[in-house]
């Protein structure tokens, strides 16, 4: 099942966010994908914000991988743009059982590497400030945290 949101602003991403990391637990996994500019990273902010995290969250293009561990849980932010594909010496699967909470930017990339249970969030760019998110749960904890958030 597929749920959607209307975001209309940053502040209603940002929200939306915070509301889906009141939501989480350990080795949770949401896949972002959608245009440069449609409000990953926007979503990744609001996300560690709730979380407890004061890091400046930014994209991590030439890292590949962030790591926070200042949260309520450690904060996995992965951008995987720059790779052609799932690259194992990355070790994702790692990362995907440290307990904490893994986001993938672009994960579309290395969809052959993503666990079977996760949340992937599609994001739409509608016009300058509107953006559609349709949310996509793999598993029973994604279908219960969509329709307790959406």
């Amino acid at each position: 099942m597929e749920y959607k949101f209307t975001s209309r602003s940053v502040e209603d991403t940002l929200t939306l966010a915070q509301n889906i990391e009141s939501e989480k637990f350990p080795n949770m996994v949401i896949c972002l994908i959608g245009e440069l500019g449609s409000g990953k990273t926007v979503f990744t902010k609001g996300f560690a914000a709730a979380l407890g995290i004061k890091d400046t969250i930014t994209s991590p293009t030439f890292n590949i991988i962030k790591e926070y561990q200042s949260g309520e849980l450690p904060l996995y932010h992965m951008d995987v743009y720059r790779l052609e594909e799932a690259d194992e010496s990355i070790g994702f699967n790692d990362y995907f059982n440290k307990g904490g909470v893994t986001i993938i930017e672009w994960a579309d990339i290395i969809k052959d590497s993503l666990p079977q249970e996760r949340l992937v969030i599609k994001f739409k760019v509608i016009d300058e400030d509107t953006r559609v998110l349709v949310f996509t749960p793999y598993g029973e904890k994604y279908e219960e945290l969509c329709s307790a958030v959406l």
